[in-house]
């Protein structure tokens, strides 16, 4: 399958899933956590995959939700549609490890994409943030995986 806002390769027994929305700051929109659902469940079901690596770019893991396409979204339409986190139940049902490769922001959805994961490796230049600003309730994540950090 090809994809446009993510990038996958095989590196030996590791699936390796790179969010490529640099100019976005790797944003989460629908199709973004479409795709990444997409290429999560190709690994799990892949016999060569040992664990899954989600990782962004050097600025940026994931700046949180696209509020660039959320702007004519009321509060209860986002919530209503369940914007962002309909998508999130993928990442639950993966039997492999997930492991977050943490560089740059990690903000709002971003931050919750990372805590879904079974392992967090977060560079010296990660950083946090749990508000999403106006949009925060609307892009809550059901943190149901157990979680290690690794501060690399």
């Amino acid at each position: 399958m090809s994809y446009d806002l993510i990038k996958v390769e095989h590196k030996g027994r590791v699936g390796l899933i790179t969010l490529n929305r640099p100019k976005q700051m790797n944003a989460l929109n629908p199709q973004l956590m479409q795709e990444l659902g997409v290429a999560l469940q190709g690994f799990d079901a892949h016999d060569d995959t040992g664990a899954i690596v989600i990782t962004g770019n050097e600025k940026a893991f994931a700046a949180g939700a696209d509020i660039g396409a959320m702007k004519d979204y009321s509060y209860m339409d986002a919530f209503k549609a369940d914007y962002i986190t309909r998508d999130w139940e993928h990442i639950r049902r993966i039997r492999k490890p997930v492991i977050a490769a943490v560089s740059g922001y990690a903000l709002g959805g971003g931050n919750e994409l990372a805590m879904m994961c079974d392992i967090v490796i977060a560079a010296e230049n990660a950083r946090f943030g749990r508000r999403a600003l106006a949009a925060r309730s609307a892009c809550r994540a059901r943190w149901a995986r157990p979680r290690r950090w690794i501060s690399a």
